[in-house]
């Protein structure tokens, strides 16, 4: 099994080399509010990433982003 550590790693460099700019533009500006004026412990992760992962279907929606 890959170690999560790599795992995360690979993720971000996808998301930040090949993601459109359009689509993590809209992922930044759905995570950072929920973000903002939070400690970072009360920051729910799962629910960021579920928020991403859901902008990510809808914006994508069988599009190459090659």
């Amino acid at each position: 099994m890959i170690p999560v550590e790599v795992e995360n790693r690979i993720a971000k460099y996808f998301f930040h080399n090949y993601l459109p700019e359009e689509i993590m533009d809209e992922i930044i500006d759905v995570l950072i509010p929920q973000c903002l004026n939070v400690e970072e412990e009360d920051i729910d992760h799962d629910e960021l990433v579920m928020d991403a992962v859901l902008i990510l279907l809808a914006l994508l929606d069988e599009k190459s982003i090659k």
